[in-house]
């Protein structure tokens, strides 16, 4: 059977002589498993689209829950973003974190989106990286059920915290002087919050769009990364090499 689709890979694997074991994040099927025959031969008609964080229109070949990639016309393959190291580290980093929360074979148009537009802004938009990572950690823990509560403090209801607190593990905003236990939390201010809830309650379509000064963007940086790496349980390799580029080593 074939089965025509759009999709952006993932993740890519060299498989024997010239194939590729594709992760493809498609438009009507979810994340599919792909295998992409003769595509590092010189000339592949399937190269351009066989290659990570590429946006194509694909025919696959289902055969027996298996399915092979026979004709691939690349839509997008944001060249922008292979331009700059930096870029291309984050972009890679989005599609790890992608493929860890999407189920196989199950449609997500809103975890599609945010990828795409997430590398739409690395590529077009000239926003500083460290608002793009946070706003995509942030929305994307949204889309995958891990929504936080920043409407209000969950202690005593105050519509604005003093000195606010996100809540790692509960992923709740708190006043300082309330806490919540022994939770490890993390310290924002009035731009940070502010920020966050933009991305969080406001327009998916101005996601990247909000002012931030630099202390704030230093605090929901990290409460963002912190709070993805708390709720996911788990680090991402891509996250570490991003950190190598731009701070000069791993995170903790």
């Amino acid at each position: 059977m074939y089965i025509k689709t759009q999709g952006l890979v993932l993740r890519e694997t060299n498989y024997k002589e010239a194939d590729k074991i594709l992760t493809v994040l498609t438009r009507e099927g979810g994340k599919q498993t792909v295998k992409a025959r003769g595509c590092r031969r010189r000339n592949s008609p399937l190269a351009a689209a066989a290659q990570l964080l590429v946006w194509s229109d694909m025919t696959l070949f289902e055969y027996r829950d298996k399915r092979t990639l026979n004709e691939a016309e690349p839509l997008e393959l944001f060249w922008g973003l292979r331009a700059d190291v930096e870029k291309l580290a984050l972009g890679g980093y989005f599609a790890e974190v992608a493929e860890a929360v999407a189920e196989e074979g199950r449609p997500d148009q809103a975890l599609l989106s945010l990828v795409l537009n997430s590398l739409y802004a690395l590529d077009k938009l000239n926003k500083p990286l460290p608002l793009v990572k946070a706003a995509f950690e942030l929305k994307l823990l949204c889309v995958a059920g891990y929504e936080p509560l920043l409407d209000a403090c969950a202690v005593c209801g105050a519509l604005e915290p003093k000195e606010p607190r996100l809540d790692l593990a509960e992923g709740v905003l708190h006043c300082a002087a309330c806490g919540l236990g022994d939770g490890a939390g993390r310290t924002l201010d009035e731009s940070s919050l502010a920020a966050m809830r933009h991305v969080v309650y406001g327009d998916p379509k101005r996601l990247f769009s909000f002012p931030m000064d630099a202390p704030g963007m230093a605090r929901m940086s990290t409460a963002c990364e912190d709070f993805l790496r708390t709720q996911l349980d788990r680090g991402f390799r891509t996250l570490d090499f991003y950190h190598r580029l731009t701070d000069g080593g791993p995170t903790p």
